[in-house]
């Protein structure tokens, strides 16, 4: 697990007018939190922020927060909030851990190679799970849970329970949880004119769902189409 040190500056001022404030500084406001410790607030670079969660291990980088006056604590971003216009962080929340302590954090799953299914029968590799919950220690915290999709045919699946086992994580989903599966083209024609009739989602389609919903990555060719 990759780390990382970040340097933030107490704040004494709260509210929205205060947080307003730092933001036109050019700061985040944020808190730290958990452990034995009281809770502070803090301000930290957007800068940092953008770098941590652009790294390879991404939200669940261990941090070295670094606090003028205070004892550096080890932390994770627990949460934070995104302007939907601009784009940019409005609030960083920090959860102080200890190393020799279990925790829970969501890890990306990454899909590997193009299943059969795909290239020959002309399904639809489709996402059901982006991320799972796992527990460990700190220093175990996988970038990844990778998923090997080449050998899937069409309305074959990967659940939890085939997934490759990590030495020190515990997966805490359920064992027959599909991950990810191989539809048919007409099943997935048939799912897309609901959502549309249902007037559910906005957009294109299952390829443009939201967060929790299933994610078509890639669509191959029926047989009678040819090469």
């Amino acid at each position: 697990m990759a780390e990382m040190t970040v340097s933030v500056q107490s704040r004494t001022e709260f509210g929205s007018g205060a947080a307003k404030r730092i933001r036109r500084s050019g700061m985040v406001p944020g808190v730290v939190y958990g452990g034995s410790a009281e809770t502070l607030q803090v301000a930290v670079s957007p800068k940092d922020l953008f770098m941590l969660l652009r790294s390879q291990s991404g939200r669940n980088t261990i941090l070295r927060l670094e606090v003028e006056g205070t004892k550096a604590d080890s932390v994770i971003l627990k949460d934070w909030q995104v302007d939907p216009v601009k784009e940019t962080i409005l609030h960083a929340d920090f959860q102080r851990i200890a190393m020799d302590e279990t925790l829970r954090v969501t890890v990306p799953v990454s899909v590997r190679g193009v299943p059969d299914g795909v290239k020959t029968e002309g399904g639809f590799l489709e996402v059901v799970m982006r991320e799972i919950e796992v527990e460990c220690l700190p220093s175990d915290i996988p970038d990844e849970i990778a998923c090997d999709v080449t050998d899937l045919h069409l309305h074959q699946s990967l659940r939890i329970s085939d997934l490759p086992k990590i030495e020190d994580v515990q997966i805490l989903a359920a064992a027959d949880q599909v991950v990810v599966h191989v539809v048919a083209v007409k099943e997935e024609e048939e799912s897309e004119t609901e959502l549309v009739e249902g007037e559910e989602v906005e957009g294109e389609g299952v390829q443009g769902a939201g967060e929790g919903e299933p994610e078509v990555i890639v669509k191959g060719k029926k047989e009678d189409e040819g090469e």
